[in-house]
């Protein structure tokens, strides 16, 4: 399961820091017939190196606060691990 906040209509497709223990995730789509979900979803499925099948999008259809379920993911981006060195 992850927690993500995405920010649709951005300029650029990424994700940045994780706040308040949600990934944030910049999105160029509208939120607009469910344009914004799938490139969400298409997304993490390539940075969790699944295909788009494995992610699905379990709660906040319509709000920025997302769930996500992830089906057995092959690797983990960088920015959500967080830093080793800190306690």
């Amino acid at each position: 399961m992850l927690a993500v906040r995405v920010q649709p209509r951005g300029r650029r497709l990424g994700i940045g820091p994780v706040i308040h223990d949600r990934l944030k995730v910049s999105l160029t789509a509208p939120p607009v017939d469910g344009k914004a979900n799938e490139q969400a979803r298409k997304l993490l499925a390539e940075l969790f190196g699944v295909s788009a099948s494995r992610v699905r999008l379990v709660q906040g259809e319509l709000a920025r606060d997302k769930l996500f379920r992830i089906e057995d993911p092959r690797k983990f981006p960088p920015d959500i691990l967080g830093d080793p060195a800190s306690p």
